[in-house]
């Protein structure tokens, strides 16, 4: 009941690479580098384990970015000639990669890091991959002329990639989905299938992540936009709930999702974002606590889990890790108040 966990990524070690960047660049090189992403991938495990968290994650420690990250291990895709794209139908623009040809996996994308983690933790090992639509938003396209077939590619790949690390021993796969909040009816008309895709033959726990983004300004204004309620949800839940997705995941602390939208989310388990990622105040055990309580109005808790809005990659490392202790211990009074009722 009320288990715990984060949405991914952790802050790096400095001496990994730059601080408090959401493309960071790395300080070390080579055989240095591989060694290194092992070594915090092992710091971020030990710290989630100190704080208390139920379902560790690697940190995504041996990624520069959660959809590159995957990127960089195929066949097909020109990083060489980067050009600018707009992200999240224009939020922000970045320097993308090109898929010039087929896409094939190189080999294993994350068996490293992955294999490192489930050896060095007998805690539950969750592990994140980029979803199809997000991917296909993040990368710029030169081949299969089509966005909707071009994202089935990926699925196809996220699959080969998901199953190999199920077979590695990680008990729940996620992927990251953030392009759900901003193209609603193509999550309805294609966004769901290409999910399917991705998670054929699985039998670990599934889930897709959707939020409104990590702190940064692009989306921080983007959210000032959105009014006083922000239904986005409301118009992909009901297709998620009838989905063959196990779990969702969503953005709760601090937002203005009016929490009776998850109760679209009927018959699946729902982790709730009871951090924000967007600041760096800390938030009390209580405040934690209020956000589970009101959850529970709508989530049976036997189908509640607590987590982060977003991953915490660009964030001071101190103030990620006091979050999660916050993130806990607030948990901790969650559960002795369902257990006194």
């Amino acid at each position: 009941m009320l288990m715990t966990t984060t949405s991914g990524s952790l802050p790096k070690p400095t001496w990994l690479a730059e601080p408090q960047k959401l493309w960071p660049a790395w300080r070390l090189r080579g055989s240095e580098l591989a060694a290194g992403k092992l070594d915090a991938t092992l710091l971020a495990i030990k710290l989630q384990e100190d704080a208390g968290i139920d379902t560790v994650t690697d940190g995504e420690q041996s990624r520069q970015h959660f959809v590159h990250g995957f990127l960089e291990n195929i066949d097909g895709i020109d990083f060489d000639n980067r050009v600018e794209m707009g992200i999240r139908d224009n939020r922000y623009k970045a320097m993308v990669p090109t898929v010039k040809s087929e896409l094939r996996l190189k080999g294993r994308v994350h068996g490293a890091e992955a294999q490192h983690a489930r050896a060095h933790t007998k805690r539950k090992l969750r592990f994140t991959l980029p979803g199809p639509m997000t991917i296909v938003d993040t990368i710029a396209d030169s081949f299969y002329g089509d966005r909707i077939k071009m994202a089935m590619a990926f699925a196809g790949l996220l699959n080969e990639e998901a199953r190999a690390l199920e077979a590695d021993g990680v008990d729940v796969i996620q992927f990251d989905e953030p392009a759900f909040n901003v193209y609603m009816d193509a999550v309805k008309d294609w966004g769901v299938e290409a999910l399917h895709r991705a998670i054929e033959g699985l039998s670990c726990t599934t889930t897709v992540h959707i939020c409104y983004g990590y702190g940064i300004k692009a989306n921080i204004d983007w959210k000032s936009s959105l009014g006083g309620e922000w239904r986005q949800y409301e118009q992909i839940f009901p297709a998620l709930a009838t989905s063959r997705i196990d779990q969702v995941s969503v953005e709760c602390i601090n937002s203005r999702v009016p929490t009776q939208l998850l109760s679209l989310l009927a018959g699946k388990d729902v982790v709730i974002g009871a951090i924000d990622v967007a600041n760096d105040t800390v938030e009390t055990p209580e405040q934690v606590a209020a956000v589970i309580a009101e959850a529970l109005r709508f989530v049976p808790k036997e189908h509640l889990v607590v987590g982060t809005n977003c991953g915490m990659a660009p964030m001071r490392t101190d103030v990620a890790y006091a979050k999660l202790n916050a993130l806990t211990a607030g948990t901790a009074l969650a559960r002795a108040a369902i257990a006194a009722y």
